[in-house]
Formats: C-alpha cells, sequence, structure tokens
C-alpha cells in the first residue's frame, strides 16, 4: 500500500493499536530482509493507548458511520463529503450520552503511584 498509495511520501505516520502483529517485525515475515527494512524506514508509527477507554468510544463512532452512512457505493468523493457531513450533523444533533463507569474515585485508587501526596 506504500507504494500504491503513497509512492512520493518519505514518511508516512501510520497509526495503530497493540495488536501482536501490528509490529515491524511483520513486515520481515512477508518480506525479504532489504525490502522490509526500505518499507520500515518510510513508516513512522504511533501506537494507541492499551488501556484508553476513549478509544472504544472512537471505535463505535467509527463502527457507525460505516454501518449507517458508507455501507454502500458512493460515487464521487463530493458525494462522499456532502454524505458524511450531514451524518455528523444529525449523529452531533442528536446526542448520545456516555455512561462513564470509571470514576474519580476508582482513578485516585487504580492511579496512585501517579499523583503526589498531598
Amino acid at each position: 500500500m506504500l507504494e500504491e498509495r503513497y509512492p512520493e511520501a518519505i514518511k508516512v505516520r501510520l497509526v495503530m493499536d497493540n495488536l501482536n502483529t501490528h509490529a515491524i517485525a511483520s513486515l520481515y515475515e512477508t518480506f525479504p530482509p532489504v525490502e522490509a527494512r526500505r518499507l520500515a524506514d518510510r513508516l513512522e508509527i504511533h501506537y494507541t493507548p492499551k488501556h484508553g477507554s476513549w478509544l472504544n468510544i472512537a471505535e463505535i463512532e467509527l463502527s457507525a458511520l460505516n454501518s449507517q452512512c458508507l455501507r454502500r457505493r458512493i460515487p464521487d468523493i463530493e458525494s462522499m463529503r456532502c454524505q458524511t457531513s450531514a451524518w455528523q450533523n444529525h449523529r452531533n444533533n442528536r446526542g448520545a450520552p456516555i455512561n462513564w463507569r470509571f470514576t474519580t474515585e476508582d482513578a485516585r485508587i487504580k492511579l496512585l503511584r501517579l499523583y503526589p501526596k498531598l
């Protein structure tokens, strides 16, 4: 995909979760060493936090976008922009509450070592 979509890019920033296959080592399992190294040098990898509750919300939102708006043929980029914008406006105006279960009290207990003693 680097060669097809980003042939001119010197570096491609790649955001990935911490799945065990999401590592540079996977390139070496797939390509000859010289090719794997060349591809690896073009990637700037950023891993998402392992325990980020906001990631679940982002994944849910992207899943909703896909199933409610993008799961069909869209003829051109302008139509896609228009339709995703309309979907986003509707979604934002409708609102959907989030039930946070990790309370401040839970954080104080679990993250005690990160807070200074008062």
